[in-house]
């Protein structure tokens, strides 16, 4: 931890002290007692190594969404717009597809938002919703949770997509 975080650290531990302080002598003690337990066995933050994590996961999604983008115009010889359309789309079901073998948990705890900004994190929180509920059923089960997450989306998606058609038919987009 670094001088700036322990510094932070130890003033919002006195701070918390004081605010912390009862009115009769045993609660002090034992108010202080539980604020210095707190302080002893809080979690240490490396914040540079979860940055670094986040970062460099993030970036290999990428690279893998523009090597399947060269993959689909160079070797499958599909136009632009269609590669522009494949890459998502195969993000989205390799997201779910390590959602669904327990992969993508484990690359989540280790990169943090490095694994849940890109497209992959979408269908990751779609995947683990419907999975949740899977002893229900297909249809009660999976088939209602898996929209529970893709729902609004889709919903707010659909809103503005036609709002902005609206808007285009009108000439003022």
């Amino acid at each position: 931890m670094s001088q700036k975080n322990q510094a932070q650290s130890k003033h919002a531990h006195e701070k918390a002290k004081k605010q912390a302080q009862p009115k009769h002598g045993h609660e002090n003690a034992k108010n202080q007692a539980y604020l210095e337990h707190v302080h002893e066995n809080q979690p240490k933050r490396a914040a540079g190594r979860s940055m670094l994590r986040a970062f460099w996961v993030g970036g290999l999604i990428c690279v893998v969404g523009q090597l399947l983008s060269v993959f689909a115009e160079q070797i499958l010889k599909l136009e632009k717009n269609d590669a522009a359309a494949f890459v998502p789309l195969t993000l989205v079901f390799l997201g779910a597809l390590l959602t669904a073998i327990g992969l993508y948990d484990r690359i989540g705890t280790y990169a943090g938002a490095g694994s849940i900004v890109p497209i992959t994190g979408f269908a990751n929180s779609i995947a683990a919703s419907a999975m949740e509920f899977k002893s229900e059923g297909l249809i009660v089960g999976i088939g209602s949770k898996l929209f529970a997450v893709a729902g609004p989306v889709l919903v707010y998606g659909a809103a503005v997509s036609v709002l902005a058609g609206i808007l285009a038919v009108l000439g003022w987009c």
